[in-house]
């Protein structure tokens, strides 16, 4: 006889792509669910605090639930709300900026989750891997298992096909630029297209290895690019500190806005991405560049009128300390997790900054990811990086 599988009534969605519900009193954290929903699930992995499960019938759904584009949305682990109506992903995500800024950081923020098209076919980069029956596919939500797919929804309809291509390749990536160039990366070494890829962004052109890191939604750069740039409010001649610089993208911006008397240091810890940023700043003798780790080149900088940060998904941590102590009358900070990201803030807070406009951005569509764009102003007769961290 078949065991009769669980029904819960689903509660707020949460930081990760799930949503939380109670079932025999224990948390469990849901996928493919929605707010207020009533669902059956299948119980997917235990711990000792909470479960794991999906959806896998609902019975009372949710107004914004539809169709998802795909067939494959319930088990690659690409895309977590390819069932959610794109307006009310945003609201989910909004949602959870919120609540781990409140949570973590104790900050209050009404704002909303700005829209940037399309939804579909934007993914520039993407990263297949090799089933055991040779196929190339996916990986499932928290598995090694591949899912080999027939194509993936999200991923730009022009970028090169892999199929035939390093048929012994275990990871096979498929890169497209903003200019229209291919390559393809298979095990880290590239078989097809050109080494550098060249991407614009406005008027300039960056130079990136063709599997070095860039923004994989097509008007991610330059919609962060603009947000950095308004909410840093450069003046000529400013000192600026670009940390985590990666190629230089918000370096470059920078240096043409503080202009001949004002001077960037662009630093980024990743060799390969800082040789490209010391070719794609050649242009601005006001911009320098230094390769190594944040925390120790930052220590050496002295101070600084304003500091862009953009690290990487696990935060600043404990560089935050040696950021404030650069005295920066204000820091922007860029982040792709609201976590790290409401961590760092609190951080920031006891050592002299404050927590001024706040912008996120559904970079990512179909999936939980979401990016902010941050200010933090530096309280007057508050000595910057003097509080406990």
């Amino acid at each position: 006889m078949t065991e009769e599988l669980p029904v819960v009534e689903v509660g707020p969605v949460a930081h990760g792509g799930h949503c939380v519900a109670r079932l025999d009193g224990q948390v469990v954290f849901v996928r493919h669910a929605l707010p207020g929903e009533r669902v059956r699930l299948h119980v997917t992995d235990r711990s000792s605090s909470f479960l794991r499960a999906d959806a896998i019938e609902v019975l009372e759904p949710s107004p914004d639930r539809v169709t998802p584009p795909c067939p494959w949305a319930t088990t690659c682990g690409g895309c977590d709300f390819q069932h959610v109506r794109p307006e009310a992903q945003r609201r989910l995500l909004g949602d959870v900026v919120r609540e781990q800024l409140q949570r973590l950081a104790g900050l209050t923020w009404d704002g909303e989750v700005e829209e940037v098209e399309p939804d579909l076919g934007w993914r520039t980069r993407m990263q297949y891997t090799r089933a055991p029956d040779g196929r190339l596919g996916l990986r499932a939500h928290r598995s090694h298992d591949v899912v080999a797919i027939d194509r993936c929804r999200i991923a730009h309809p022009d970028l090169p096909p892999v199929a035939e291509v390093a048929p012994g390749a275990e990871r096979v990536e498929a890169v497209l630029s903003s200019t229209g160039e291919r390559a393809i990366v298979a095990d880290g070494r590239r078989v097809s297209g050109p080494r550098r890829i060249t991407e614009q962004v406005h008027h300039r052109r960056f130079g990136v290895a063709a599997g070095g890191f860039w923004q994989v939604h097509p008007r991610a750069a330059e919609t962060l690019v603009d947000a950095v740039l308004a909410a840093a409010e450069l003046r000529p001649g400013d000192r600026v500190a670009d940390l985590y610089a990666g190629v230089g993208l918000f370096s470059a911006f920078a240096a043409e806005q503080v202009g001949p008397t004002g001077h960037v240091v662009s630093v980024e810890w990743d060799r390969a991405a800082s040789a490209e940023a010391a070719r794609n700043l050649a242009d601005l003798p006001q911009a320098e560049v230094r390769q190594g780790a944040t925390e120790r080149v930052t220590r050496s900088l002295g101070s600084a009128d304003v500091v862009v940060l953009d690290p990487p998904r696990a935060g600043a941590k404990k560089a935050v300390r040696d950021i404030a102590g650069l005295g920066a009358r204000r820091v922007v900070y860029v982040s792709c997790d609201p976590a790290s990201l409401a961590r760092d803030l609190a951080r920031f807070a006891d050592l002299g900054y404050r927590v001024g406009d706040l912008r996120a951005f559904a970079l990512f569509p179909m999936t939980h990811h979401v990016e902010c764009v941050v200010v933090l102003d530096a309280v007057p007769g508050t000595p910057q990086g003097s509080g406990a961290s």
